[in-house]
């Protein structure tokens, strides 16, 4: 079968993280030829996320310095699966929707699938002052980087784990989601973005709006102008002749 791996940051997440895993379709994922793991990166959490996220079937890495790329760096280096999908703990992300994005992912061909927030449709879900940052920071991104990416802050992707494997990513904050989607394209990968539904956040609002933004805007000429370091390929060792299984999440109550 072919193996998938959901990588999921989580912050102090404990209230979301029931009704998130909830809206995983790992039965239907299987059905559809993919064995699925769940990695939920315990960002230094206080109030028992990683322990619940263990219950529920997940596997727990935990990156003790916090940041929304700091986490990433951690879960997707983790992560064992040859396709890795990613979305936030927050309840915003439709994970019920994987077996279509992974269908989508397949038929275009591509190694990076990225998705679109910003629609008409998912106003509700996001504050204007939010929706309006969003499109400021993705129109600054594609005219840089000449990606014609769409939603550059999107936190949901589809891609091939070799596609990691080769990037260098620096950000350890939030400019890691348009870094990551601003790195593939340069590398040459193929690439495609996809509409998403984006859905309200459960929980306490955790981004800072002024100083990410600044921050993202920052990111962005800096890696637009910063000297390109080509990744060494990695090399191909051998693969044991009884590999461990991916994790498969035991059922929840």
């Amino acid at each position: 079968m072919k193996t998938l791996s959901i990588v999921i940051p989580a912050f102090n997440e404990a209230e979301n993280l029931r009704p998130l895993m909830a809206t995983i379709p790992i039965s239907e994922l299987h059905r559809g030829g993919w064995k699925t793991e769940i990695v939920v990166v315990d960002n230094n959490s206080t109030d028992g996320t990683g322990d619940l996220a263990r219950h529920l079937g997940a596997r727990v890495v935990f990156q003790p310095t916090k940041g929304y790329g700091n986490a990433y760096h951690a879960g997707l280096t983790a992560a064992r699966g040859d396709v890795i999908a990613t979305g936030d703990a927050d309840c915003t992300y439709p994970f019920d929707a994987l077996p279509g994005l992974l269908h989508a992912f397949d038929q275009h061909e591509v190694e990076f699938l990225t998705t679109n927030r910003l629609l008409r449709a998912n106003r509700h879900a996001m504050k204007i002052s939010h929706t309006l940052a969003n499109h400021l920071l993705s129109g600054i991104s594609r005219s840089l980087f000449r990606n014609n990416v769409k939603d550059s802050q999107s936190g949901m992707w589809i891609f091939r784990r070799y596609v990691w494997e080769r990037l260098r990513v620096e950000s350890g904050g939030m400019a890691f989601s348009q870094e990551i989607k601003n790195a593939a394209t340069t590398a040459g990968f193929r690439f495609s973005e996809v509409p998403i539904e984006y859905r309200p956040r459960g929980g306490e609002v955790k981004l800072n709006a002024l100083p990410d933004g600044l921050g993202n805007l920052r990111q962005l000429f800096q890696h637009r102008f910063r000297k390109i370091v080509p990744v060494p390929m990695l090399p191909v060792l051998p693969q044991p002749t009884d590999p461990a299984p991916l994790t498969r999440p035991a059922a929840r109550a």
